[in-house]
C-alpha cells in the first residue's frame, strides 16, 4: 500500500462537504447521502408515458450509469455497445435537451463483457459546483468542467481486468475522488487528488484469494476475485471511514489516507450493492453466489468476522439493487419479484411479498414513500411499514437499469433508451392526488 496524507485535513468538515448539496441537487448514485433518500416533497405518485412526464429524451449507445443533477444540468455517461467510445453528456434540466456529447476516451480492443446484465457505461458520474467527474474503469476517468465542457485533466492508466466490464462509481472525499477497481487480475482503491487527477494513495485489497475452496464448475475463476459495488463514505465515533463491499471481504478504510482499519471475510463475490450504514452498524450484500446482507459493527479493528458480525441474512436478497433503510427497518429487491422487509437490528424477516420483475436499479425513499424500479418498465410504490401496503403502480416503455436521481419534485429516470423528467403537471394534496 501507497499513501500520503494530505497537511491540514479536517475530516469532519471534509464529510461534511461531501454530504452538503445544494436543494434540488443529486450529486451522485444514490443522491447526496448515500443512501437512496430524497429530501424533496410533492413528487409524483403516478405518471405513464402519457401522464406527468415533462420531457423524454432519446440517449444514444448504452449506459447503466445514475444522472446527477446540479445548477440546471443532468450530466450522464454513455458509451458504444461494443465498448470502443466512451462518451460523457449534459442535459438541459429545463427542456431535455443534449447541451454536450463529448467522446472523451477510446478503446481499440475492449474486453467482451460476457454477459447480459452490464455495459460499458455503468459507473455513474459525481458532481460538485464547477465540476463534474466521469469513470469508465479502467478505460478511463476525467474531470470536466461544467460551464464550459473542458476536460481539466483525464487519467487512463489504472490498470485492471474489469472482466464483466467497470461497476463502481467514484466518490468525492474533500480532496479526493476515491476509486474502486476489483477485476480479476488487481484489486484496490485509489484515491487521486480531484484538482490535478494525480494519485495521492492507493491500497490493495487485502483478504486471501484461495480459487480452489470453490468447488462449483459452472463459476469462472475470474468471477471470484470481482465486485462491483460502489463504497460509502460515514462517520463513526468521530472517525470517517470508507464503507467498501470487495470480493471475499467488506472492508472499512480511513479515507484520508487508504489505511484498512478492519474486514469482514465471506466466502463470495462480485458484490454489487452499495453498503448502508446506521447507529453504528454498516450493512453490506456479499455478492452473486450466497448473497448475504451482513450486519457489522462498525467499532472494530482487524479481522473481525467472529467478532461483529452482528447478523447476517440470505433469504431474498437484492444481489443487484441496493438496500434501503427507513425508521429501523431494510427493504431489499430480488431478482426474482421478491421484495422483503427486514428487522435492521436484528435480521429478521418482518414481511415478504412478490411485487413483479426482476432489480438491478436501487429504490428511491422521498416525501414517505418508497419506490423500487424494475427491468420491465414497472415502478412499485409503497407505503413504508410492517406490511407491505402498495400504493400504487407506473408503467413506462422500457426499464431501469440504472439508479433514479431526485431533483426539486422531479424524478430523472434513465431506461434503456431514454432520460425522463417526470413530475407532477398538477397541484398535489397531501395524499399524492389531485387537489
Amino acid at each position: 500500500m501507497t499513501r500520503a496524507l494530505a497537511p491540514g485535513f479536517c475530516f469532519l468538515l471534509m464529510l461534511a462537504a461531501a454530504r452538503t448539496a445544494p436543494a434540488g441537487d443529486w450529486p451522485e448514485m444514490r443522491g447526496p447521502s448515500q443512501d437512496g433518500h430524497a429530501q424533496a416533497a410533492g413528487l409524483p405518485l403516478h405518471w405513464s408515458e402519457t401522464n406527468n412526464v415533462k420531457w423524454k429524451t432519446a440517449i444514444p449507445f448504452r449506459g447503466w450509469s445514475t444522472p446527477v443533477v446540479m445548477g440546471g444540468q443532468v450530466w450522464l455517461t454513455t458509451a458504444t455497445p461494443e465498448g470502443h467510445d466512451f462518451y460523457a453528456l449534459c442535459l438541459d434540466a429545463a427542456n431535455g435537451g443534449i447541451s454536450v456529447n463529448k467522446k472523451l476516451f477510446h478503446a481499440d480492443a475492449p474486453e467482451p463483457l460476457g454477459n447480459n446484465v452490464n455495459c460499458y457505461a455503468t459507473p455513474s458520474p459525481v458532481i460538485e459546483p464547477g465540476r463534474v467527474y466521469v469513470h469508465f474503469g479502467s478505460y478511463g476517468t476525467a474531470c470536466l468542467d461544467t460551464a464550459t465542457a473542458a476536460v481539466l485533466w483525464q487519467r487512463n492508466d489504472l490498470p485492471c481486468r474489469h472482466y464483466r466490464g467497470p461497476s463502481s462509481s467514484p466518490v468525492l472525499f474533500g480532496d479526493f475522488l476515491i476509486l474502486t477497481l476489483d477485476g480479476v487480475d488487481l484489486q484496490y482503491t485509489v484515491a487521486l487528488d480531484k484538482g490535478t487527477g494525480r494519485t495521492v494513495w492507493k491500497t490493495n485489497r487485502s483478504v486471501a484469494f484461495n480459487d480452489e475452496d470453490v468447488q462449483d464448475p459452472m463459476v469462472r475463476l475470474g468471477d471470484r476475485r470481482k465486485a462491483h459495488s460502489t463504497p460509502i463514505i460515514v462517520t463513526n465515533a468521530g472517525q470517517p471511514l470508507l464503507l467498501s463491499a470487495g470480493a471475499k471481504a467488506c472492508y472499512a478504510y480511513d479515507p484520508r489516507d487508504g489505511r484498512e482499519l478492519w474486514k469482514v471475510r465471506y466466502p463470495d463475490w462480485s458484490a454489487a450493492p452499495r453498503p448502508l450504514f446506521d447507529r453504528g452498524v454498516a450493512y453490506f450484500v456479499s455478492g452473486l453466489r450466497l448473497a448475504e446482507l451482513i450486519a457489522v459493527k462498525a467499532d472494530g479493528q482487524g479481522d473481525v468476522t467472529d467478532t461483529h458480525v452482528a447478523w447476517q441474512r440470505g433469504t431474498r436478497i437484492g444481489k443487484y439493487s441496493s438496500p434501503i433503510l427507513v425508521d429501523g427497518l431494510l427493504y431489499t429487491a430480488a431478482e426474482q419479484s421478491f421484495l422483503t422487509c427486514l428487522d435492521a437490528g436484528t435480521g429478521e424477516v418482518v414481511w415478504t411479498d412478490r411485487i413483479g420483475g426482476n432489480y438491478e436499479a436501487s429504490p428511491i425513499y422521498a416525501d414517505g414513500r418508497l419506490y423500487f424500479f424494475n427491468t420491465q418498465g414497472l415502478t412499485t410504490v409503497l407505503k413504508p411499514g410492517r406490511s407491505c401496503d402498495i400504493l400504487a403502480t407506473n408503467t413506462l416503455d422500457s426499464g431501469l437499469m440504472a439508479s433514479p436521481s431526485v431533483a426539486g419534485k422531479s424524478f430523472y429516470l434513465r431506461t434503456k433508451t431514454h432520460l425522463y423528467r417526470i413530475e407532477d403537471s398538477a397541484p398535489q394534496s397531501k395524499a399524492g392526488k389531485p387537489d
